[in-house]
């Protein structure tokens, strides 16, 4: 089965007079949470290791591209031909050695840099998207930062500076808390990177063994766990993370 029966499908939803009427009503602004919804989705799927749901998941994401690119079309702006070629050159691109006469590839860094030295923005923290999350923000514009010489030595200098961040977030007044905070936080990621740890996944997981250990510690207290004291609570999340 080919993408051109999923074109149709969307074109046909999107039909002013014998469409939806919500999805004739969306924007790319509109559904741009739900597409990074799916992305999620998909990587939720990955995580579990289930193929089957990774199937769907990925059908739920493709809808999405055939979406923006429908809607772009409307408007006269592109289509999805034009998208996949573009990824298509991109990629050829990237792969001088493979696609190309070169000898080895040069870096994919090196090509990236290269891309955004023909844009307006050439600063080395140019493209790292807004809209990604926060820790995987942060660890994008560290690692730019780090290669034109903006970054610690070794994991010690990131240590020390995580330290710092707290001393100034005990200091902090009013206002004041969230920007300590963030730089608290932001210096936290940058100590996880010099260890070679992902925050993104460390805190997936810590999220997740959090959530298993409280779901553990209602199901020994039943009913009558809000009402245990925080002693009594603490005692029993000791209990279940022994195991």
């Amino acid at each position: 089965m080919t993408v051109e029966r999923l074109v149709a499908i969307m074109a046909r939803l999107r039909d002013p007079k014998r469409g939806c009427d919500w999805d004739v009503a969306q924007t790319w602004a509109t559904i741009a949470p739900y597409t990074i919804e799916e992305a999620y989705e998909v990587a939720d799927a990955i995580a579990r290791d289930d193929a089957a749901d990774l199937k769907d998941e990925l059908g739920d994401l493709l809808l999405q591209v055939v979406f923006h690119s429908r809607i772009a079309e409307e408007a006269g702006a592109f289509t999805l031909d034009d998208v996949v070629a573009s990824i298509s050159d991109k990629m050829e691109r990237r792969h001088p050695h493979i696609f190309g006469d070169a000898a080895q590839s040069p870096g994919w860094e090196e090509l990236k840099a290269a891309e955004r030295s023909g844009k307006s923005d050439a600063s080395a923290l140019a493209g790292v998207a807004a809209g990604l999350p926060a820790l995987m923000r942060a660890v994008k514009l560290q690692k730019r930062a780090a290669r034109v010489g903006f970054d610690w030595p070794d994991a010690d200098g990131s240590r020390a500076k995580l330290h710092e961040e707290i001393e100034e977030v005990d200091a902090a007044t009013g206002d004041e808390i969230e920007d300590e905070i963030g730089d608290l936080l932001f210096a936290a990621v940058n100590w996880a990177r010099h260890l070679g740890v992902d925050p993104e996944t460390a805190l997936r997981r810590g999220n997740a063994k959090f959530e298993r250990r409280f779901r553990a510690m209602e199901a020994i207290a039943g009913e009558s766990f809000p009402a245990l004291s925080l002693d009594d609570k603490e005692a029993l999340w000791q209990r279940v993370k022994r195991g």
